[in-house]
């Protein structure tokens, strides 16, 4: 994509503004954002050395995917950018942030001396530099934080996200997951918003299909229920529509091939998609895949997937009696009607199945069964784990019960 093309006002041109221009720039060591902002992206890796001339970095912690990295060209990209730089490189963590895994890291971190961070990676990487960089300078302890019991404290140093996959949008996020003795938790403070973001697309080309194909509909996903979620506003809504808009013409050619502009598109989805959460968090689909990935080990993306139909078409009958958004159920009907819109159905029905068609021909699965998730006993127990917090920015009420049903649908 060319600087002058844009994605749904993400410009990606200079960042400069009328506005930048007229206005004292602020420090972006010591200032705390609440959303990430396009003068805060950059849309190559070749920008990294701009940024960190901008924060006039000297020492530098590379929180990185030791696989990505790699195999997606970031090494080859970053190196020479790094010249002249302490740089002290962590990449001692599993997949899906471990609480053992970001104390080492902290540790590492405490000990560098690095006044900037950079996080190059899938959702893990950029997670594990956020928790890091926060835990570092607050007053209470990594586990008190996690478990709510003390709040962060404290500026952290700039981080620079560079994510590599297509899905979670933590570049554009103010949380970051974490599981502790193996249950997953969510830290979620504008501490953890990323300074800066790279987004390039470039170093999503070597993914997998089946990795691609998860990770956008990770992406998929969050956009389709920040829409209806009971948080939404217009300004969430329209990257939210964007992300699913963009997803819904790419996602397919991103999966058979490694078509540049499908790449850039992805990338830009995911990262909407992540703006539009930062605002809305996300609802059922998401509190009921948690289980179902822990528990059957499906991956995340195939996971919320699964549900997203179903809910679709649940939450289209929703009415005064079970509303959960208080702006009312006419409301609630009005995002599905545009949801519709955009899957070009006219019916709540017609959208499940467009639904269930998409995530099947990304060579994905839409049935419990696929994973043999079929008893009675493995639905009431997925129904029994749900996150609430995600169920409760669902914007028609489920009960256990109704939720059952739901799962029987798709068995």
């Amino acid at each position: 994509m060319s600087p002058s093309q844009t994605a749904s006002g993400l410009r990606t041109g200079s960042p400069t503004s009328s506005h930048s221009q007229t206005n004292p720039t602020p420090d972006l060591r010591t200032t705390l954002h609440t959303e990430m902002t396009d003068d805060r992206c950059r849309f190559h890796l070749s920008q990294l050395s701009e940024l960190l001339g901008k924060l006039k970095t000297k020492s530098l912690f590379l929180v990185a995917d030791a696989t990505a990295f790699e195999h997606s060209g970031a090494r080859q990209c970053v190196t020479p950018q790094l010249e002249g730089l302490h740089v002290t490189t962590f990449t001692e963590f599993e997949p899906n942030p471990k609480y053992d895994d970001v104390l080492v890291g902290l540790d590492a971190f405490r000990s560098s001396g690095a006044d900037t961070m950079l996080a190059i990676g899938g959702g893990t990487a950029i997670d594990v530099a956020k928790l890091i960089g926060t835990f570092a300078v607050s007053a209470g302890s990594p586990r008190s934080i996690i478990l709510k019991s003390q709040p962060l404290s404290g500026t952290p140093c700039p981080l620079i996200a560079v994510p590599t996959t297509s899905g979670t949008g933590s570049e554009a996020t103010q949380f970051a997951v974490v599981y502790l003795d193996g249950v997953k938790y969510s830290v979620d403070d504008p501490r953890l918003l990323p300074t800066y973001c790279i987004l390039d697309g470039s170093l999503t080309a070597q993914l997998p299909p089946q990795i691609t194909a998860h990770s956008g509909l990770d992406a998929f996903a969050q956009a389709i229920e920040s829409m209806w979620s009971v948080r939404s506003t217009e300004s969430s809504f329209r990257n939210a529509y964007e992300a699913a808009s963009l997803a819904l013409t790419h996602l397919k050619a991103a999966v058979d091939s490694s078509c540049p502009t499908a790449r850039e598109a992805m990338i830009k989805a995911a990262h909407l998609a992540g703006r539009a959460i930062n605002q809305t968090r996300t609802t059922a689909p998401h509190a009921i895949s948690y289980s179902i990935t822990s528990g059957y080990g499906v991956p995340h993306g195939q996971a919320v997937a699964l549900t997203l139909g179903p809910m679709l078409e649940y939450n289209a009958g929703v009415t005064e009696a079970d509303a959960n958004d208080p702006r009312g159920s006419a409301h609630t009907r009005d995002r599905i009607q545009k949801i519709l819109e955009l899957l070009n159905c006219e019916t709540p029905a017609e959208g499940k199945r467009r639904i269930q068609e998409f995530i099947e021909s990304l060579g994905c699965q839409s049935r419990l069964s696929s994973f043999g998730i079929q008893t009675p006993e493995q639905l009431r127990d997925i129904a029994t784990q749900v996150n609430v917090d995600r169920l409760n920015n669902n914007p028609r009420k489920i009960s256990e019960e109704q939720l059952i049903r739901l799962l029987e649908s798709i068995g």
